[in-house]
């Protein structure tokens, strides 16, 4: 009697631990509701950015081909050249947060971004030769050149390729030749493997989720410490997510991308820039800036380096005093702000 006992409540113990179908469909109804959550705040998240991208631009026919291009404001002409995962949006960007008011900010989207083509020529002098052929079409004979990093390439090749029509050279955060390149592409690609991958597939999703999930990873991804985005004032911290949020959509960028994760394995004739030239680099900046910025100066007559010893590729916590020293350097050269 008592072993058949013991056997009758170790079979009702065994059927109440046995989640019933019922169970099993609610559970699995839940995790379709919360899918379905998810990826509807994935896609209103994704309209927003293509609507973003698709206001406020043009496409020009070139010399050097088809170019998209935006641009805003009034005054001193200003070739505004972005970064890697950017775009003509990036170029406003960067520009009106580094200049302010007082300058027409000429934003072009570089091969492979958003709405231009990749020519088959892709190296930073045909990028250069496209940049002139934009101005040519607007009718600009000269202009600052605004470059930030990957963008510092064409930005440089302009300045070295056609010194009558940059007035100024800025140089942020520049991604630019160092004498270990190649070094330091094979290490940050070993230190950012799978988000390198997400990035040359195109994953708008994985991006998203990332960018929800583990902001950690993309910030510095982007080249900033996450303790120095933890220490900044709220408006920087948002400036951050802000850049983040500016690379989606991933997949109508990364064609792009995948022309800029190519290193810079030959030195530019440096010694040669005459044009009135300021870099502008952080020591911690996890693209390792600073020793390109460094070389750079050290080879152009008369350059300006300012360093900031944190901030990241951002230079977050510096953004008055980024404006501060390029307009200081502007008016030096004779290009302050000017009101058409």
């Amino acid at each position: 009697m008592k072993s058949s006992n013991l056997t009758s409540v170790r079979v009702q113990s065994r059927w109440w631990s046995r989640p019933s179908t019922a169970a099993w469909m609610a559970v699995g109804l839940g995790l379709l509701g919360a899918w379905a959550l998810v990826y509807a705040r994935y896609s209103a998240d994704m309209q927003v950015a293509r609507d973003a991208i698709a206001q406020g631009t043009s496409v020009v026919q070139t010399a050097a081909g088809p170019i998209q291009y935006a641009v805003e404001g009034a005054g001193t002409p200003v070739l505004t050249i972005h970064g890697a995962g950017g775009g003509f949006d990036q170029g406003l960007a960067n520009a009106g947060s580094m200049l302010g008011a007082g300058f027409q900010l000429i934003a072009p989207s570089r091969f492979g971004y958003l709405g231009t083509p990749v020519p088959e020529d892709t190296s930073a002098a045909s990028q250069a030769e496209a940049h002139v052929a934009l101005l040519d079409e607007l009718g600009v004979d000269e202009a600052v050149v605004l470059g930030t990093s990957a963008g510092t390439r064409s930005a440089l090749e302009l300045a070295l390729r056609h010194p009558d029509r940059v007035s100024a050279l800025i140089l942020v955060v520049p991604a630019t030749y160092v004498p270990d390149a190649a070094q330091q592409q094979v290490q940050r690609e070993a230190d950012f493997s799978a988000v390198l991958w997400l990035v040359n597939a195109g994953a708008d999703f994985a991006w998203w989720a990332l960018e929800h999930v583990s902001p950690d990873t993309l910030i510095r991804f982007i080249g900033i410490p996450p303790e120095v985005v933890r220490s900044a004032s709220p408006d920087e911290r948002e400036s951050v997510f802000a850049m983040i949020r500016s690379i989606e959509p991933l997949s109508e960028r990364f064609a792009g991308i995948n022309i800029d994760s190519q290193p810079v394995l030959t030195a530019p004739a440096l010694e040669q820039l005459s044009t009135p030239t300021l870099l502008v680099t952080a020591r911690d900046d996890l693209f390792n800036t600073y020793p390109a910025a460094r070389y750079a100066a050290d080879r152009i007559a008369g350059a300006r380096l300012v360093v900031f010893d944190e901030g990241g590729h951002l230079l977050v916590g510096h953004s008055e005093q980024v404006q501060s020293e390029i307009r200081q350097f502007l008016e030096v050269v004779g290009l302050g702000q000017r009101e058409d």
